[in-house]
């Protein structure tokens, strides 16, 4: 699939118009609902192959925070043929009681995927979560900038960030 290919798939699937609040609590004109081109099988296989490009010889591990994440981390681990882990949003009550699923090792060098990013905020407290748990997280890698902080909030925490496409590849203006 091309960019071009992959650009129009998503925007074809995925771009709602309307009144919405994001997760951040800002309001946009604009959705760019992530199941619906999550949900698609060529477009998440293409994106588990581009995700895996990202991945480096050191790289020991795939993360994707729950819910969005999952999908494009278990498809980005088929690609790569590295594992998985998936990052909660908040500890389970019962069973492990962790903040992941999946195995992690001290000094795993992590690519963590996001599906869409606004301010960063839910891939940070991501990236936190496995920190502390011993990882290092290599890279954080968002299938969408929407180019509305998230890169600046992400390297202000001192981490690396690249996406596969922004707002501005897919057309949209605010």
């Amino acid at each position: 699939m091309t960019d071009r290919e992959l650009f129009d798939a998503i925007k074809s699937a995925a771009l709602l118009r309307g009144d919405f609040t994001l997760r951040s609590g800002r309001k946009s004109k604009y959705y760019l609902d992530k199941y619906l081109f999550e949900a698609q099988p060529a477009i998440l296989k293409e994106l588990g192959e581009r995700f895996a490009r990202e991945v480096t010889p050191q790289t020991t591990r795939i993360a994707g925070a729950e819910l969005g994440g999952v999908a494009l981390a278990a498809a980005a681990s088929m690609a790569s043929g590295l594992p998985f882990v998936i990052i909660r949003n908040a500890k389970k009550g019962y069973g492990t009681q962790k903040m992941y699923e999946g195995k992690i090792e001290q000094g795993d060098q992590i690519l963590l995927v996001e599906d869409i990013a606004t301010t960063g905020g839910q891939v940070l407290e991501a990236a936190k979560t496995l920190a502390e748990a011993g990882c290092i997280v290599q890279k954080i890698v968002a299938v969408i900038d929407r180019q509305e902080g998230a890169r600046e909030n992400i390297e202000a925490a001192g981490f690396v960030f690249g996406s596969l496409l922004t707002k501005t590849d897919l057309g949209i203006d605010d």
